[in-house]
């Protein structure tokens, strides 16, 4: 079975397994495994996905086959797990989420074309990348929900961000020690400049759905640090280049007032953390024994449900999209994209000082 690379394998599943388990457990429930009790996504083939399952019987792994048949573009993948997701929970008689109740829109579509009713037509055929994959998202004349717009808009951004090579091997469990101390202190430098940043939208009353006192992470930071690093941690780290430059930015963003785009800064971060990054921390734990100290980072006690918190931070996305022009929402779905660049010219430099070590 010929498989997609690696690369891009590595960033949907660890999608898949972080921000999405309970849609892993219902298309293995339906497509062949009815008793499954644990079910996640392991490989992307041309032909099927694949997910290793956990029943009565033990562990297995189980293809289920594209709906649309054999792909071979990476855009088509999306569209393809959502239909397994839908025709599982057509199956199962699950009712689907609002955010899947449709084949996704372009990724490519900006947002001031999805405000015309034609510009949501052609939304829905610039993807068509398969056969079927022709539908829009929604109506014709339907405008989708902020945090979809951004969220679909983005994909490609995302996938690449999460696929770069340094990310790849810790989401695979290949990567050192050395490696995720690396990554945390860049998340120190990272994180000191979003959440000093909060303060200067203090008036602004979706601060307060976004940026509760459970999801700042610079105290988890520094705890992990400490383990990893010692007590003399804060002097044996420095911002490497690309961490500089997108620190900057976020400051830079925040100084001019410009609240959606710090959102745009706080959106890639935060909902990272509480998805994929939750796949991270059970990887990087599992592999260095962590049990606490060390990916305290992406432990959020007091935040509650996190599928819960999600879905508030997602509908203030979406009231803040209706208060902005289709140009503003276009420009925030920009530095979006700027953000995700930011993160992945990150990896490099940590993958390049990896290197040099």
């Amino acid at each position: 079975m010929k498989s997609f690379d690696p690369t891009i394998v590595a960033g949907v599943t660890g999608h898949m397994n972080g921000d999405h388990p309970e849609d892993n457990l219902l298309i293995a429930r339906a497509f062949g495994a009815p008793e499954a009790v644990g079910s996640e996504m392991i490989g992307v083939e041309e032909s099927a996905g694949v997910w290793r399952i956990s029943d009565e019987t033990g562990a297995r792994e189980l293809r289920v086959a594209w709906p649309s048949g054999r792909i071979t573009q990476r855009p088509q993948i999306r569209t393809e797990v959502v239909r397994l997701y839908q025709d599982a929970c057509a199956k199962l008689g699950v009712e689907p989420r609002d955010e899947h109740g449709a084949t996704p829109a372009s990724a490519a579509v900006p947002a001031a074309a999805m405000s015309t009713a034609s510009g949501a037509a052609a939304a829905g055929s610039a993807d068509a990348t398969g056969p079927d994959a022709t539908a829009a998202s929604g109506a014709p004349d339907e405008i989708p929900p902020f945090s979809r717009l951004l969220r679909e808009s983005t994909w490609a951004d995302h996938s690449d961000s999460e696929g770069a090579g340094f990310m790849e091997r810790i989401m695979r469990g290949e990567g050192s020690l050395d490696d995720y101390v690396a990554l945390v202190a860049q998340h120190y430098f990272m994180y000191e400049a979003i959440e000093s940043a909060a303060g200067n939208f203090a008036d602004e009353p979706a601060l307060a759905v976004i940026h509760p006192v459970g999801l700042a992470r610079m105290e988890a930071v520094e705890a992990d640090l400490r383990h990893l690093i010692g007590e003399d941690w804060r002097d044996r780290i420095f911002a490497l280049p690309a961490v500089a430059r997108y620190a900057d930015r976020i400051r830079e963003v925040a100084d001019a007032g410009w609240f959606p785009g710090y959102v745009a800064h706080h959106y890639t971060r935060y909902l990272g953390d509480l998805s994929g990054g939750q796949y991270i921390a059970r990887r990087v734990a599992k592999q260095h024994g962590f049990a606490g100290p060390g990916v305290e980072f992406y432990a959020f006690p007091l935040l509650g449900e996190l599928t819960e918190f999600k879905e508030r931070y997602r509908r203030a996305l979406d009231q803040l999209g209706d208060r902005l022009t289709a140009e503003e929402r276009d420009r925030m779905i920009a530095e979006v994209r700027d953000a995700y660049r930011f993160n992945t010219e990150a990896f490099v430099d940590l993958a390049r000082a990896a290197e040099r070590a």
